[in-house]
């Protein structure tokens, strides 16, 4: 069957169902985003800003606030052509200090293969919650 369903107002028991938070199995919240100089976002859904904390240290701020702190967040990032590639990110860490998720804004680093953050051209965030 073919064809198109439209609605004005998507309704679950308790009153209006907001979009981000009434379906399962997509992003709640992603970003892609120039970490170098002034950070430039290139592309986001339910994201307001990216905070600067200093090189490689990025907090993705979110515009509407997820439902708790125990969400997943995904990061990738370009490799750093001047040098060593990228490792795997830090999430919800600057350097080697953690920092508790919070469900307006999510911090993470970028740290090169020798163990230093790192400013990174392309980053890529997605954010999954219940």
């Amino acid at each position: 069957m073919a064809g198109a369903l439209t609605i004005s107002t998507l309704n679950n028991d308790t009153g209006v169902l907001a979009t981000q938070n009434g379906m399962t199995g997509i992003a709640k919240a992603w970003v892609q985003f120039n970490g170098t100089g002034t950070v430039t976002i290139n592309g986001s859904f339910n994201v307001s800003s990216i905070t600067d904390n200093g090189t490689g240290d990025y907090t993705v701020n979110f515009t509407t606030a997820m439902p708790n702190a125990n969400y997943a967040i995904n990061v990738s990032i370009s490799p750093n052509y001047a040098g060593a590639y990228a490792a795997s990110p830090a999430i919800n860490a600057t350097g080697t200090t953690e920092v508790a998720p919070t469900t307006t804004a999510a911090r993470f680093t970028t740290v090169s293969t020798g163990g230093s953050t790192f400013d990174v051209k392309y980053v890529n965030v997605s954010v999954f919650s219940s």
